[in-house]
C-alpha cells in the first residue's frame, strides 16, 4: 500500500497535514497553515524535497530522543517526524518519508 498525505483542518480552522506510509503510520507531520491552499504548496514542497538527503536535519529532543525536520530550499521547516527510540529508527522514518512523499496522493480527511 503506498503512502498518503492526509489534509485535515483544525478546529481553529487552519489546514495541515501528515504524511502516512502504506501501513497507516504517521510519518511526517506538517505546521499549520491559514488557507488550503498553503496546505496543498506544503504538500508540494515535501514531495519535491524529500528525496534530497540534504534537506533532512537530524536532531536529539530535550529528553534525548531522536527526531527529524525536512527543510525547503529556503531553510523553512516542512515537516517533523515523532519521537524516536533510537537514531535508527529515526534514519528508517527519514527513508520512509524519502520513498513515499513524492509519489504520495493527497486524502482529505473527514472532521
Amino acid at each position: 500500500m503506498a503512502g498518503k498525505f492526509e489534509l485535515k483542518v483544525a478546529k481553529n480552522g487552519q489546514f495541515h497535514f501528515n504524511l502516512l506510509a502504506g501501513n497507516g503510520q504517521v510519518i511526517l507531520q506538517s505546521e499549520m497553515y491559514e488557507t488550503k491552499a498553503s496546505a496543498l504548496n506544503g504538500i508540494a514542497s515535501v514531495q519535491k524535497n524529500a528525496p534530497d538527503d540534504n534537506r533532512y536535519e537530524r536532531l536529539v529532543s530535550k529528553s534525548g530522543k531522536p527526531y527529524f525536520t525536512l527543510k525547503a530550499g529556503n531553510h523553512q521547516i516542512i515537516g517533523q517526524s515523532q519521537q524516536y527510540e533510537s537514531e535508527a529508527s529515526r534514519d528508517n522514518g527519514i527513508e520512509s518519508v524519502k520513498k513515499n512523499a513524492p509519489e504520495a496522493q493527497v486524502i482529505e480527511a473527514s472532521a
